[in-house]
């Protein structure tokens, strides 16, 4: 996915009526600001559908669902709304939205050369600000690395990460992927 490009300024409530009329393009909004979002290459899609893959199978028929690419979530404190590539929610207001969710566990990323900075930065500053967020995962398809930061219970976000063929280990959600499910065919 490329950088975000600014599109116009809007309030949060026009924001979510705008952007449910736009049929080609999904938009981020940040504190006023809309960003176009870029299409993704192949190996970024691919990635994104195996790591949904892997937790909707090990996450059906509990309380938690796995969604990816069209839901946004909305993180009131930083005044943004974003779409992850993949979101776990367990909430139940969460689990009948139609469109934003507000209460995710788990946010997972998966890295562009034109987004790295951001996702790493900004965007993770951002997320951090969600009361329920436990995990933040980031997925470089490119150098087939997987990162994820886990809040502690001293409130402090710890990095871990998995070498090539480990099992990925999703600790919010209590769920265990083989690394190389997460690569397969990227």
């Amino acid at each position: 996915m490329g950088l975000p490009e600014p599109v116009a300024r809007f309030s949060h409530e026009d924001f979510l009526a705008w952007e449910a009329t736009q049929t080609t393009t999904k938009h981020e909004f940040v504190r006023g600001e809309v960003f176009a979002m870029v299409g993704a290459r192949r190996s970024h899609v691919v990635v994104t559908a195996n790591v949904l893959t892997a937790l909707h199978n090990r996450l059906a028929g509990g309380p938690c669902l796995a969604l990816m690419t069209d839901m946004m979530v909305r993180v009131d404190a930083a005044d943004c709304n974003f779409y992850p590539d993949v979101v776990v929610t367990c909430h139940d207001t969460d689990r009948t939205a139609d469109r934003v969710l507000q209460h995710p566990v788990l946010v997972v990323e998966v890295l562009s050369d034109s987004t790295e900075a951001y996702d790493r930065g900004a965007k993770f500053e951002a997320y951090r600000k969600l009361p329920s967020l436990r995990e933040y995962v980031l997925v470089d398809p490119d150098e087939k690395k997987i990162e994820s930061f886990r809040l502690n219970e001293a409130g402090l976000w710890e990095l871990h990460e998995f070498a090539a063929g480990s099992d990925v280990t999703f600790a919010a959600v209590g769920a265990t992927v083989p690394w190389d499910a997460v690569f397969v065919n990227a």
